[in-house]
């Protein structure tokens, strides 16, 4: 299955990234986690720590300038690429692309075909996207199963989510809607005027605050906080498939 989370450069979709792979992972899923940003932070919010974190994405820079080498393979990829975060979830970091498709499968593949590419290894595979909606524009029909779309009540987060919908929409991808970051019912309504009231809504949270603060994941600061129970329930509502035994 692929899920890629996706919304404006600080609506809160890494932490939902990060929260919800874990969430999956403790369930018993395979999960591969996709960091396609080009601020590669979601190993923060998965717990590996800002010093891994910076370890993958300067392996990946590595290819610029020909210290890391070239990894044709999938599986190589994920060795050589990826790192293990609790929960046993996988973490990779993708590199921005300039000559996509260009045979080399470190290097010259999108976002979204290293998604499907994973897909074939059997494990979920869930995508922090880039910021904006560049990549879902690229994206062919079918090439998600569900599309998580974060907004925040900031009227220009708010925006690029209404366009997030409208290009899932029109790939024929799922799309779940998420609001972020709700302090009172003027949040909602703010969100809910432009996107409707099918809403997952997730409180503003001093646990998660905290967590961005610290450079932990929110699931390991407190499991219970009102925001990270909200988010393991959205991780339940996707309809992962159940992992084969």
């Amino acid at each position: 299955m692929k899920i890629a989370v996706a919304g404006k450069g600080g609506a809160g979709k890494t932490t939902v990234s990060g929260t919800i792979a874990r969430a999956l992972g403790r369930a018993g899923h395979d999960v591969i986690a996709v960091d396609a940003d080009v601020n590669p932070m979601l190993g923060i919010s998965l717990g590996l720590g800002m010093d891994a974190t910076e370890r993958l994405a300067t392996v990946r820079r590595g290819l610029d300038t020909g210290e890391t080498p070239h990894e044709p393979t999938t599986a190589g990829m994920l060795k050589r690429f990826g790192a293990d975060a609790p929960d046993g979830v996988r973490v990779l970091v993708a590199s921005r692309v300039e000559m996509p498709d260009s045979g080399c499968g470190c290097c010259g593949t999108t976002a979204h075909g290293l998604l499907s590419t994973l897909e074939d290894t059997g494990h979920t595979v869930l995508g922090d996207m880039e910021a904006g909606i560049g990549v879902l524009t690229r994206m062919k029909p079918d090439t998600l199963d569900v599309l998580l779309v974060v907004a925040n009540p900031a009227p220009k987060s708010i925006e690029v989510a209404r366009r997030a919908v409208e290009a899932a929409v029109a790939r024929n991808c799922r799309v779940i809607l998420v609001a972020n970051r709700v302090k009172d019912a003027d949040d909602l309504h703010a969100i809910r005027a432009v996107l409707g009231d099918d809403l997952v809504v997730i409180p503003e949270d001093p646990v998660i605050a905290q967590a961005d603060a610290e450079g932990r994941a929110p699931i390991d600061v407190d499991p219970d906080a009102p925001g990270v129970l909200a988010l393991i329930a959205l991780s339940e509502r996707l309809g992962v498939p159940a992992q084969a035994a």
